[in-house]
């Protein structure tokens, strides 16, 4: 189960240059806000501020900086591709050809444009296998047993199937896929494998055509259509060919969306097994329910089923499904495990099929089913061992394996995160010691001011991981924790007896930088207002105001 990012993702791990936060701007800033915050900085490190040789040179690299960011958020066409794409989307070829009154969502699309003959290379060498396994378990002997039998319970293999597709993508609009399977159950095996092509029009249609061959053979059409802005359908074919004759079938499926998350599905089905299916699909943030009902020649039935999504990107399902055939109860959890994998586990109460426990594991594209047959009747201990099972083998395996792995793959992502930007935090820990020997005289002079009104005086700022801060000893403040002490940082934001931050990563303010990348964050201030000492700690994403209103 390892989830590690290979190193050609590197450049999704390096840290970009957050030109709101080195100008202590919030994302919606004016241009006027934008032009005073560049004024500002630029009295502090302007070269030509500064007499001594060295500290102009200094004074130049953080200059240069301040105006980076101010040419890029005072013109309004960079500061859209800024704020859509990032700094990457800035040093992309091609933005000479992009027209300046483009709205956001029109730079966005001009950008895929212009990275489509790249993406075009890269799905040439890329298939997009997909798998499952599924192997049927028979262990009724553990829960039906006779008077008469004294052997010990077995566990049978009763069946098996594999299933495998690949996708190879030409380009972006022609993609031929090959897929096949194979089963056995009871001694009896099948398989079949089916090669077809789809080809994408636009973003309304696409067609897909297929031959496949197992029990005789099969000629699939298939076609996808956008109807309205609510609604879109699909039309499928097929003509399966078994020694002298022919089987025809058709499916028509029509979707409207009737609401914000609700939408609607009808589907007709012709031929061999006629059928017509309506089904109400609701899916919101936190919830997916659906509602189902067919009738058919060989199968009506309704259906109804509820999922929870929870916080903790797990999700509990229950549904019931009844018909003439009879009754299926089903409930069950998944729950995400590491970054690609997935793992679950559903009871099945049927009847008459009995009670089954399935467990799914999901990795990556790769699906393994395990359905194990408890019992063939309506058994409680059945009922009672397949639901606990799961639950407390969940737990052992989390304790054991889960929460060791995830805190191996944290401490592993945060190495690669800071080997794949070690020469940019050089840079910046060198340009936060150069900023604070430049704001010296500020410091000082803004300090000098806010004593005589009783103002606001920054005694004590750090800035560091959450555990340290959490246990941090001022009276025994220890630079080598990785906590950086930002106090002349902080006292030289200070206008007018008031500090406000915005809710951006503290990292990029002038000064500051990542002591412990990969790592929770906090900001702690102790200071004075009106000779009255105040402290406050706040995440590194959240919002600063001080005074607050309580300190009045």
């Amino acid at each position: 189960m390892d989830d590690s990012m290979p190193p050609e993702n590197f450049e999704d791990l390096t840290l970009e240059e957050d030109y709101y936060a080195f100008l202590n701007l919030s994302k919606d800033a004016s241009p006027e806000d934008i032009t005073n915050a560049y004024r500002r900085l630029s009295r502090l490190y302007h070269p030509d501020k500064h007499r001594d040789p060295i500290q102009k040179k200094n004074a130049e690299i953080l200059f240069n900086k301040t105006k980076t960011a101010y040419e890029v958020l005072n013109d309004p066409h960079q500061r859209a591709i800024y704020d859509t794409l990032g700094v990457r989307g800035l040093q992309t070829d091609g933005w000479q050809i992009v027209q300046r009154t483009k709205t956001p969502q029109e730079i966005r699309e001009e950008y895929e444009l212009l990275l489509r003959e790249k993406e075009e290379r890269r799905l040439q060498q890329r298939t997009n296998p997909k798998g499952t396994i599924s192997i049927g378990v028979n262990a009724t002997d553990f829960f039906e047993t006779y008077d008469f039998d004294i052997s010990a319970p077995s566990i049978e293999i009763s069946s098996m199937s594999i299933s495998q597709s690949v996708e190879a993508p030409l380009d972006t609009s022609h993609t031929l896929i090959l897929n096949g399977s194979i089963a056995t159950q009871n001694g009896t095996g099948s398989g079949n494998i089916n090669c077809s092509w789809k080809k994408v029009f636009s973003t309304k249609s696409w067609f897909e055509g297929g031959i496949a061959a197992g029990n005789g053979l099969i000629f699939n059409l298939k076609g996808y259509r956008t109807l309205s802005k609510y609604c879109f359908g699909t039309i499928q074919s097929s003509f399966h060919f078994f020694g002298s004759s022919v089987s025809p079938g058709v499916e028509l499926m029509l979707a409207r969306q009737l609401a914000r998350s609700t939408a609607g599905y009808i589907t007709v089905k012709g031929g061999a097994s006629s059928s017509v299916n309506t089904m109400l699909v609701y899916d919101a943030e936190k919830s997916h329910c659906v509602i189902g009902l067919q009738f058919g020649m060989q199968r009506s039935f309704f259906t109804m089923s509820y999922t929870r999504k929870l916080e903790d990107e797990g999700r509990l399902k229950g549904s019931i499904k009844f018909g003439l055939f009879g009754a299926i109860l089903e409930y069950g959890c998944q729950k995400k495990v590491s970054k690609n994998s997935t793992i679950g586990a559903a009871m099945i109460i049927g009847i008459p099929t009995g009670v089954t426990l399935k467990l799914k594991i999901n990795r990556a594209n790769q699906t393994f089913l395990f359905p194990i047959m408890l019992s063939e009747e309506l058994l409680p201990s059945a009922i009672f061992y397949g639901t606990a099972a799961p639950i407390l083998g969940y737990f052992v395996l989390k304790k054991l394996y889960i929460d060791p792995y995830h805190e191996k793959q944290k401490r592993r992502e945060t190495e690669k995160m800071k080997e794949a930007n070690a020469q940019k935090m050089a840079e910046r820990r060198k340009e936060a010691a150069i900023a604070v020997s430049l704001m010296q005289e500020t410091y000082h002079r803004i300090k000098s001011e806010e004593e005589k009104k009783h103002g606001l005086i920054i005694i004590l700022a750090v800035y560091g991981s959450t555990e340290n801060i959490s246990n941090l000893n001022p009276d025994q403040f220890d630079s080598q924790l990785d906590i950086l002490d930002v106090t002349v940082q902080l006292q030289c934001l200070v206008k007018d007896s008031s500090l406000i931050l915005p809710n951006r990563s503290k990292s990029n303010l002038p000064g500051f930088y990542d002591t412990c990348l990969g790592e929770d964050k906090q900001l702690r201030i102790d200071y004075h207002f009106r000779n009255i000492a105040h402290s406050i700690t706040i995440a590194d994403n959240e919002m600063l105001r001080i005074p607050r209103i309580t300190d009045h």
